[in-house]
């Protein structure tokens, strides 16, 4: 990364591209990829317990912005995205630093003050009937926030929430996270038909999911095989350690 800065330096002096702030037709030209490097920065902050720095880093630059473009919803749904998400981080890592998912997560040590900041951004940005794929990733989040358990979640509104962010924003991810809620409302097997027609083999969540779906379908030994690959994959030691876990508890079933 301080290579890459030093070049893009230099490359700006050569060019002699000035320093100026962006006149403001430019600026929603830019946001696009600007709330996208905030969202990123977000997401490498939240793989891990140690990562607070830059979740609090990524929440506080999207706040600036949002003060900055109050009439652009995507920044209000980026801010709600990342509010609900960061209400549940205490939730999603052990004492010992293990990965608990969602399923197993102890609700009550979600920050309630967080979801109901979250949703009343979200409200009044959906008011505004002009939906984009934050806004809808946040709505999301605000379904399952408002589960008091797993068993209480609404999947029938979050599978339609995802039909409309995948005409959207029609991208593998999306269509991954979408059979999640297939899975749910329709079972494992329609779901794992669509998983494995998504061209993400390297993406470690692609073998999760599929583990997750052959093993309610009582496929372990295709699970083993998953959780495995997934492991191999996994980009952090608390994901490698959770889904080896799975790989073993599947195997043992056979």
């Amino acid at each position: 990364m301080a290579k890459r800065l030093v070049r893009g330096k230099h490359k700006i002096k050569a060019a002699r591209i000035p320093y100026r702030v962006p006149s403001e037709a430019e600026l929603v030209d830019r946001l696009r990829s600007v709330l996208a490097v905030l969202y990123l920065i977000y997401n490498e902050g939240a793989r891990g317990p140690a990562g607070a720095d830059l979740r609090r880093g990524a929440i506080r630059l999207t706040r600036t912005v949002a003060d900055l473009m109050p009439d652009e919803p995507e920044v209000a749904g980026l801010l709600a995205l990342l509010v609900l998400t960061e209400s549940r981080q205490r939730a999603r890592f052990g004492d010992d630093g293990s990965l608990v998912v969602l399923a197993d997560q102890d609700r009550l040590l979600w920050d309630r003050a967080l979801i109901e900041e979250g949703q009343a951004i979200l409200r009044a940005c959906l008011r505004r009937d002009h939906p984009g794929p934050y806004q809808l990733q946040a709505a999301i989040s605000a379904v399952h926030a408002d589960a008091a358990t797993i068993d209480m979640t609404d999947w029938l509104q979050i599978l339609a929430l995802y039909d409309h962010l995948f005409e959207l924003a029609p991208t593998p991810v999306v269509a991954l996270n979408r059979c999640i809620a297939l899975a749910e409302v329709r079972g494992p097997g329609l779901a794992l038909a669509l998983v494995d027609e998504i061209d993400l083999a390297g993406y470690y969540l692609v073998h999760a999911t599929r583990g997750e779906l052959l093993r309610r379908l009582q496929r372990h030994d295709e699970a083993a095989e998953a959780y495995s690959r997934a492991a191999e994959l996994a980009p952090t030691d608390a994901e490698r350690t959770f889904l080896e876990a799975r790989r073993t508890a599947a195997r043992a079933t056979r």
